[in-house]
């Protein structure tokens, strides 16, 4: 397209393109490369409206306009200059999340910060969008090689790790009870519903014993290991088959048992009930016991099968030291994420993924939580293929 204006004193402002502007004054006097006087084109004339496509912006105090070209980059207002503040601390919170997910400093404030890392890692993934929006490109990338990091730390748990082989077929239920203040008439109840062939719980209580007994526990699984004692410490296996050389082992404060069930298609398999005291009541205690479970496992030969609330989750090194070429969490095995038990007795909860079940020498083919009443825990009912 070409325009000609030809003001007073026959000057000529030639438009051959939106980012090319040709000028030219009485005498051939050229102006500066990209400017002309202002003074060419008479404010309120007819012409005027050829400064605005023309991209034209003040240059000093001449008077003279000067040409802005094409592409070039606006300044961001008030608004996009805070979402760019926004994206970064958002993406900070993200990297934060990778950092403690791969992190393996035993230090207690760490190691409490990565129970929430899952939520962390989403501001990379904000970050990516608030950034992309205000076009800040090289911030955008930064955002994305975090937000592919963060998928990655992630991915295990939501990828299903194939299919499970022919087997049989071993439903396992965990539970923390709660100090024994949940209801165990609920708990049978589960059991009975699941089809539970083995049950293990924490914080298990006499006075909560001798209500799983009314609430008939026997009919359903009628052998048992149990270490119950007052306040947090106590434990149990239940299993519906016979139970063998069952034992309280040593190096934990909190009461932890194994004991062997005799199953009836599958032989001898050894059952582990793990309750690690919480690393913000005792974090040098945590960490040396979650060495202890490391090594427990690694020394059991055979099928094994463990429950337990870990007070770890899948983002602590220490809890993911546990799975090897021999374990896997049930939870990792069908992908379906953190699947989360603690807290279940708040409005905000449940956020972190505690209660765990583990396999050696297996796979899954089930795995779901359900609550029970009166506890801050949601109970893992776990289908494993043996």
């Amino acid at each position: 397209m070409a325009r000609k204006v030809a003001p007073d004193g026959g000057a000529v402002v030639e438009q051959q393109r939106a980012d090319d502007v040709t000028v030219a004054l009485p005498g051939g006097t050229q102006p500066r490369p990209g400017q002309f006087d202002a003074a060419a084109v008479p404010p309120g004339s007819a012409d005027e409206t050829v400064r605005s496509p023309l991209g034209l912006r003040p240059s000093g105090n001449d008077g003279s306009l000067e040409v802005e070209p094409s592409g070039a980059k606006r300044r961001r207002g008030w608004f996009g200059r805070l979402v760019v503040v926004l994206g970064w601390i958002a993406l900070l919170a993200g990297l934060t999340g990778v950092g403690l997910h791969y992190s393996s400093v035993s230090s207690e404030p760490l190691v409490l910060a990565a129970s929430f890392t899952p939520y962390l890692l989403v501001g990379s993934l904000i970050a990516l969008v608030l950034l992309l929006i205000t076009r800040a490109w090289r911030s955008a990338m930064a955002a994305a090689l975090v937000t592919a990091a963060a998928l990655w730390s992630q991915l295990p748990m939501f990828v299903p790790d194939g299919t499970a082989p022919p087997g049989v077929d071993v439903a396992v239920m965990q539970s923390n009870v709660l100090f024994g203040q949940a209801d165990m008439t609920a708990v049978v109840q589960a059991v009975r519903d699941n089809r539970i062939e083995v049950l293990t719980l924490e914080e298990l209580t006499p006075a909560a014993v001798t209500r799983l007994e009314a609430a008939g526990i026997a009919d359903a699984l009628p052998y048992r290991y149990l270490e119950p004692a007052n306040g947090g410490q106590g434990s149990g296996i239940f299993s519906r088959y016979p139970l063998e050389a069952g034992s309280k082992l040593t190096g934990f404060l909190l009461n932890n048992v194994r004991v062997t069930m005799i199953h009836p298609d599958l032989g001898p398999v050894a059952v582990f009930q793990f309750h690690p005291i919480p690393p913000n009541l005792d974090f040098a205690a945590w960490t040396s016991e979650m060495r202890t479970i490391a090594d427990l496992l690694d020394q059991q030969p055979g099928k094994v099968i463990v429950g337990g609330d870990f007070n770890s989750t899948f983002d602590h090194s220490a809890y993911r030291k546990l799975l090897n070429d021999r374990y896997a969490d049930t939870a990792e095995l069908l992908g379906v994420g953190a699947l989360p038990t603690w807290p279940n007795d708040r409005s905000w909860g449940p956020v972190l993924g505690l209660d765990r079940v583990l396999v050696a020498g297996g796979h899954a083919t089930e795995i779901h939580s359900l609550t029970i009443p009166a506890s801050d825990h949601r109970a893992v009912v776990a289908r494993l293929r043996l």
